[in-house]
C-alpha cells in the first residue's frame, strides 16, 4: 500500500482530471481498485503499488498533454485515464473527438451512439402519482412563481426539476437554473477534503441526482458546457437577471428573508420559478426568521403565483418514511426529552 501526491498548477487540472462531478476520478478507482482526493491542491492516489503507479502514470500522460496546450475534452481524457483512448481515436486528418468509435471499444461505442453535442435531450416519462403531486405539476405549468412546500421525500425537488427539463425539452425556456443556500447542518465545510467546488458539491448533489433519474447522465455535463444548465450556491445569483430561464429554489427553507428576496426578484421575462422547502427542517441558525415561511405569508394570493402543500400521504420513498415523519410530528411521549439539536 502506497500514496502518492501529484501537484496540480490550476483549478482547470484538477476539472480535467476529476471529470464532470468526479466521474472520471470514480472511474479511474473502480478500474484500479485505489482511492483517488484532492488535498492542499494537489491529487492524492492511496492504494496497492502496481496499480498506484499505473494510476499516475496515465494522470501524469493527462496532465502533459494539458500543458502542451493540446485541446483534451473529457471524453479525451476519459480515454486516456481508463486507458482506452487509443482504439477510440478518429482517423489521420479528422477531429480527434469526430471519428467514430471502434466496435470493440466497451467504452467509447456507447459514446458514439448517443446524440451530437447539439442535440436534443431526452426526458423519462413521470408523472405525479398523488393528487397534491398532479395539483403541483399543474401549477408548475400555469404560474410564473411556484412555492411546493412539504416534509421529505413528497417529490417537491424531483417534480419541479422534472417540470425544468420538460419546458427545456419543450423550447419553452433556453436555460435551466437550479440552486440551493450553503447552510451548515451542524457540520462545517472546512472538514469536507478537496477545494471549493468539492467542498461545495455534497450541497448540489440533491439536485444532480434528481437530473440522473430524468436525463442520461452524458447529458448533464454537455448542457452545463453548452451553459443551458447551471447548478450553483445561491450566492452566485445576486445582482444577476434571469430571463427565459426556468429557476429553481431548492431547500428554501434554509434562506434567511433578504436572501428569498433577492432571488425572487432574479425573475425575468419568459421565466418561471418553483421555489421548495420543508419548513420543519430549516438550518438556521435558531431565531433567524426561515425566508420561505415569509415569502409564502406575503405573496399567497398574489395572481401569477401558486402555493402546494404537501402531506406525508405524499411520500413516496420507502414505506417506513412516512411512519418516520409522523412520529416526529406526534407529541413527544411523557418521559422522553426530544434533543433539540437532532
Amino acid at each position: 500500500m502506497i500514496e502518492v501526491t501529484i501537484p496540480l498548477k490550476s483549478h482547470e487540472e484538477a476539472i480535467l482530471v476529476l471529470g464532470p462531478y468526479d466521474r472520471h476520478a470514480k472511474l479511474l478507482e473502480q478500474a484500479l481498485a485505489i482511492e483517488i482526493y484532492t488535498k492542499n491542491g494537489n491529487l492524492r492516489l492511496r492504494g496497492d503499488d502496481h496499480n498506484v503507479v499505473e494510476a499516475q502514470r496515465r494522470v501524469e500522460h493527462l496532465l502533459g498533454k494539458m500543458r502542451k496546450g493540446r485541446d483534451i475534452d473529457a471524453r479525451d481524457a476519459e480515454g486516456i485515464l481508463l486507458g482506452t483512448s487509443a482504439p477510440a481515436a478518429a482517423p489521420s486528418g479528422e477531429r480527434s473527438n469526430g471519428g467514430p468509435a471502434t466496435s470493440n471499444t466497451h467504452t467509447a461505442a456507447p459514446k458514439a451512439a448517443r446524440a451530437p453535442r447539439t442535440g436534443p435531450i431526452v426526458v423519462r416519462p413521470f408523472e405525479g402519482r398523488t393528487e397534491h403531486q398532479r395539483r403541483y405539476l399543474e401549477t408548475i405549468q400555469k404560474r410564473s412563481l411556484t412555492f411546493g412546500i412539504g416534509t421529505a421525500g413528497t417529490g417537491k425537488t424531483f417534480l419541479a426539476v422534472a417540470s425544468a427539463v420538460r419546458a427545456l425539452r419543450a423550447g419553452e425556456v433556453k436555460r435551466l437554473v437550479v440552486t440551493r443556500p450553503v447552510v451548515e447542518a451542524g457540520e462545517h465545510l472546512g472538514f469536507l477534503p478537496g477545494d471549493l467546488q468539492a467542498k461545495l458539491d455534497p450541497y448540489m448533489r440533491p439536485v444532480y441526482d434528481a437530473l440522473s433519474e430524468l436525463i442520461d447522465f452524458e447529458d448533464v455535463p454537455r448542457l452545463e458546457e453548452q451553459n443551458v444548465l447551471e447548478i450553483a450556491p445561491l450566492a452566485y445569483m445576486r445582482g444577476r437577471t434571469l430571463a427565459h430561464s426556468f429557476v429553481i429554489l431548492d431547500e428554501g427553507q434554509n434562506t434567511t428573508v433578504p436572501q428569498m428576496r433577492m432571488f425572487l426578484t432574479r425573475l425575468g421575462e419568459g421565466s418561471r420559478m418553483v421555489v421548495t422547502g420543508d419548513p420543519t427542517q430549516s438550518d438556521l441558525p435558531r431565531g433567524t426568521r426561515s425566508g420561505l415561511l415569509d415569502a409564502v405569508t406575503r405573496l399567497q394570493g398574489f395572481a401569477d403565483i401558486g402555493v402546494v402543500e404537501f402531506d406525508p400521504r405524499d411520500i413516496q420513498r420507502h414505506p417506513l418514511v412516512e411512519q418516520i415523519v409522523r412520529a416526529y410530528e406526534a407529541p413527544t411521549r411523557v418521559g422522553n426529552t426530544p434533543d433539540e439539536n437532532v
